[in-house]
């Protein structure tokens, strides 16, 4: 997708129509896109649980064993959709892929046992969370290099904010018409959202349409910036990238396990579960406010000292998680919590096109999302064992901080150079 001599400039009369910069529409769409992603959230299927564990006649145990199998079932195909999004562009990959989760969400409608199930959720996993959510943040990256970070958090903050409503207007659904029809509405919602503004709105680097990125000033060949190009051959053969990664897994996996055993591990210290219940109050807020905040951050600082930054507070919520016994300290946690879902979403997010450009952003960010995905599978497994074997979450939270705490200090000290010239 990147722009050479002899490919020649598209012409959009939707692009050419437009009263702003086309990027801040392509925002839009792209921020639609990952809110439509929440059917096969965590936050989305919590919702739905007890209904499919009671009418399926399964424990929540084998459901939550399911759960996991599809998750990481689903992660294994984002990096062949990375390339998809690369070869065809997202207009092309979000019909697909719209097309696609649409049909999932209704086929979760019909499940009728384990196996169905299990299949249900290795197709919301991997076409909601996974590849709806890989394409719709990768168009936004396509159009934004100087604010990419600004165009992300404001992503993040829509994203955040409709993510806190989706859940009670999926709760309304299933009160109203049952779980099963609520997830065929919610196929429906889909496929008349996402995927027509999807298809209309998503397109490739401003560059192909004779715009420079972050602005609608046009320009020659000669006059584009210079800008890393990397594949994910070489992408992957750099410290960078698997520094990065293995940031996003201990965050996705341990940061996943603190909140799917959060009643658990508050009930082993004394906790009633009314007062467990109150680190949610700050965590959407504080979130929200530091995906802003932090994408401000990354136009102006190396992403390496915020994702250092990140995991020590990943520790530390790992440190505090068992000696929170009140109020104001629930609160606390619920802020530390917040602090590190919203750098880690931003970083998540933009980190990848910051140090590899966007000609093969997809087939990179879809390696890299296979290993965060992978790494929500693995958090809630390793906390559940841990409990299991010692009777306490203490030493398996103590453990657990041995690897953030050395990708923090190998961040903090290791110089890491953002490439600016082609290497494919």
């Amino acid at each position: 997708m990147s722009i050479d001599e002899g490919r020649p400039v598209k012409h959009s009369r939707l692009i050419a129509a437009s009263p702003i910069y086309y990027g801040w529409v392509v925002l839009m769409a792209g921020t639609l896109g990952m809110l439509m992603t929440t059917p096969g959230q965590t936050v989305g299927v919590s919702v739905f649980l007890d209904k499919i564990i009671a009418e399926l006649g399964l424990t929540r145990s084998s459901v939550s064993l399911l759960y996991m199998v599809g998750t990481l079932g689903g992660s294994f195909s984002l990096p062949f959709i990375g390339r998809l999004i690369d070869r065809r562009g997202p207009r092309y990959a979000v019909i697909a892929i719209a097309s696609l989760f649409a049909l999932a969400c209704v086929g979760m409608g019909f499940v009728r046992g384990a196996i169905t199930l299990g299949f249900g959720f290795i197709a919301i996993r991997g076409l909601g969370q996974g590849a709806l959510g890989l394409v719709s943040i990768n168009v936004i990256n396509l159009w934004f290099v100087r604010r990419r970070g600004l165009a992300i958090s404001l992503s993040g903050i829509g994203f955040a904010f409709g993510a806190a409503v989706f859940p009670l207007l999926i709760e309304f659904l299933i009160t109203e018409f049952g779980w099963r029809l609520t997830y065929i509405i919610l196929g429906g919602i889909v496929a008349v959202t996402i995927l027509p503004i999807g298809a209309l709105i998503y397109r490739e680097q401003p560059e192909r349409y004779g715009l420079q990125p972050d602005s609608n000033v046009m320009v020659t060949h000669s006059q584009l910036p210079p800008e890393a190009n990397h594949t994910l051959a070489t992408a992957r053969r750099t410290f960078t990238f698997w520094l990065f990664a293995a940031g996003g897994f201990s965050v996705a996996s341990l940061g996943t396990g603190l909140v799917f055993h959060h009643y658990s591990i508050m009930a082993a210290s004394g906790i009633e579960r009314s007062l467990a219940a109150i680190v949610f109050v700050p965590f959407g807020f504080v979130t929200a406010a530091t995906n802003f905040c932090t994408g401000i951050l990354i136009d102006r600082i190396s992403p390496r000292l915020l994702l250092g930054t990140m995991l020590l507070l990943l520790c530390t919520a790992l440190f505090m998680a068992v000696r929170v016994t009140s109020a104001e300290l629930m609160l606390a946690y619920g802020c530390l919590l917040g602090l590190m879902q919203g750098m880690s979403g931003v970083l998540q997010a933009g980190v990848y096109a910051y140090y590899f450009g966007r000609s093969h952003l997809g087939a990179i960010s879809g390696l890299a999302t296979t290993i965060a995905v992978a790494g929500t599978a693995f958090g809630p497994v390793l906390f559940a064992t841990g409990f299991d074997q010692f009777g306490s979450y203490a030493p398996i939270l103590g453990f657990s901080m041995i690897l953030p705490f050395a990708i923090a200090l190998t961040a903090l000290w290791v110089e890491l150079t953002k490439a600016t010239t082609s290497t494919s």
